[in-house]
């Protein structure tokens, strides 16, 4: 799904407290959020599936940790980076937004694999899926698509 697709499913937030949270938090952000109606089927689940797992990690101090748990699980669907899914400056940034709203889910990317892919990989831990070809990270040949640069 394309980051286009993406965005034309979400509406624009109309909260005074959510604009102020998005202008301090994340400047180039577009002030969205997504229509649940409007995910493909095929995607419906895996949306849900990533919600549920950002949910059951927030912090718990913030109510707008509910609105990140479902920007970012959308974000998740597009086909960049998450950082610049979510129209983030850098990783750096989004690493932040990690800490801030699921700190103990952010405590298990312990080797700074990037962002999209540990979520993934969160979700095949959670229903017992071993889906990489080596016993450990160190020793797969993909390492670098997993741990390498983002740019």
């Amino acid at each position: 799904m394309k980051r286009s697709e993406i965005i034309q499913g979400w509406v624009k937030v109309q909260c005074n407290w959510w604009v102020s949270f998005t202008r301090n938090s994340t400047p180039r952000i577009e002030l969205v959020i997504r229509i649940t109606e409007n995910t493909t089927d095929l995607r419906a689940n895996e949306h849900d599936d990533l919600l549920q797992l950002l949910l059951d990690e927030r912090a718990g101090r913030d109510s707008s940790e509910l609105w990140m748990a479902h920007i970012v699980a959308t974000a998740c669907l597009a086909s960049d980076h998450l950082w610049q899914d979510l129209g983030l400056w850098s990783r750096e940034h989004l690493s932040r937004l990690m800490n801030d709203n699921f700190p103990a889910l952010a405590a298990k990317n312990v080797h700074d694999m990037k962002w999209k892919k540990f979520l993934y990989k969160q979700l095949c831990e959670r229903e017992g899926i071993n889906a990489c070809r080596a016993p450990s990270c160190e020793y797969c040949t993909d390492y670098l698509k997993c741990f390498g640069p983002e740019e």
